[in-house]
């Protein structure tokens, strides 16, 4: 009975980002469960590699190319997905871009709007889109990826910080709208996890090692170790879960 909580056989699960990093742990873990996953990120190459794996591992994948600061990208994405499948039941909005690593008063405008663009309106319009899918049949499974940076603002990552936390708000609000159609939505806040994304702040000695005496495990996490609690969320063992955005960072907010 509760074995069977877990299992996503037959689901079909959109993945941004899903060429490397959590979004590719995630992309596997589901394939894995028995979901149908549609990837999406900018470098088709990446992706293919990431489905080859996949169905090495005698799992379903499909390919769509997707920029997530692209409207008509987006559309395409939940076009093909439609017309591959007929159906979506899970959406994970892990793509997410920082182009810069300074101070907010030497941000530039085309840096925040391209962050914004990705981060936020990227992640609503592909909500919106996939969500009329899901409200129109009563079910329906959206994960947002957001970050620890969104509670506690983290040094030279403002707007990140910023886009993240709109990240948040978006994700109640959706689940506010949604949840009397049978939609959940929530949001994994990770820690640092050495990912290429993360790089610039693990690649530094000195922000690792002070990142690390914050964080009560000692450690940073590795991009599976997300993907247990994407399962979950996905999943009908947390069907009475929505609007909540759940921190999995070692401990650290508690030494904060």
């Amino acid at each position: 009975m509760y074995r069977e909580q877990f299992s996503l056989e037959g689901k079909v699960a959109i993945v941004t980002g899903g060429s490397r990093g959590i979004g590719q742990a995630i992309a596997e873990g589901y394939a894995e469960m028995g979901a149908k996953v549609v990837l999406a990120s900018r470098k088709a190459e990446a992706l293919e590699q990431v489905k080859a794996k996949i169905e090495a591992s005698g799992g379903e994948a499909l390919v769509i190319p997707t920029h997530m600061g692209d409207m008509d990208g987006i559309r395409r994405l939940v076009e093909g997905t439609m017309d591959k499948y007929g159906t979506i039941d899970i959406l994970v909005n892990n793509a997410a871009t920082n182009p810069i690593f300074c101070g907010t008063a030497e941000v530039e405008e085309a840096a925040y709007d391209k962050i914004m663009d990705v981060n936020v309106k990227g992640v609503f319009f592909l909500t919106q889109q996939v969500g009329k899918v899901m409200c129109d049949k009563g079910s329906g499974s959206v994960i947002n990826v957001s970050s620890e940076a969104a509670f506690c603002p983290t040094p030279f990552l403002g707007v990140y910080s910023m886009s993240k936390a709109a990240v948040n708000m978006l994700t109640k609000v959706f689940a506010q709208e949604w949840g009397p159609k049978g939609v959940r939505v929530n949001a994994i806040a990770p820690g640092l996890v050495k990912t290429h994304f993360s790089q610039a702040l693990w690649g530094n000695e000195a922000i690792l090692q002070a990142a690390l005496n914050s964080i009560p495990l000692g450690r940073m996490a590795e991009p599976e170790e997300m993907v247990g609690l994407a399962i979950f969320l996905a999943s009908d063992a947390s069907r009475y879960m929505t609007g909540q955005v759940i921190l999995i960072d070692g401990g650290r907010e508690i030494s904060a």
